[in-house]
């Protein structure tokens, strides 16, 4: 299959809000089983098997058997490589994360709520990064 074709196909993939929701809820809690996300997000477990099908072949999750558990959690280097695919399409001229660009002073409004609806983003990122530090530090 060309590159392109891989590509069009991670799309069509992550095209699908609950698969969104389901990567997002795999990022935010870790390895989670299939009844877990359905309770989570609100979906029966058969859905939410289903499109983790999806997800996992097309590489973007995985799991492993672990006695009658069967958990599943996000492939960060899989992650690592869709942001590389979508740096690539987008054009706003990011190197890192996106951020505003101010073309015309009538947008600095827009681009100022922007530019602090990222920066809460960020902080809620930075302290689930914390959090999962400090559990990291208690389970060893």
């Amino acid at each position: 299959m060309a590159v392109e074709c891989r590509q069009a196909e991670l799309f069509k993939v992550l095209s699908v809000e609950s698969r969104i929701k389901i990567v997002e809820l795999l990022k935010r809690r870790g390895s989670l089983g299939v009844n877990e996300m359905a309770a989570e997000l609100g979906i029966t477990p058969s859905a939410v098997s289903q499109h983790l099908k999806v997800l996992r072949y097309a590489g973007l999750v995985r799991n492993e058997r672990k006695g009658y558990w069967l958990p599943y959690e996000v492939d960060h280097a899989a992650m690592a490589q869709c942001k590389e695919l979508i740096a690539q399409v987008c054009d706003c001229g990011c190197t890192d994360s996106c951020r505003a660009q101010e073309s015309n002073p009538e947008e600095t409004e827009d681009t100022l709520a922007s530019l602090k609806k990222r920066e809460q983003e960020l902080q809620e990122a930075l302290r689930e990064v914390r959090a999962r530090i400090r559990e990291a530090h208690g389970k060893e």
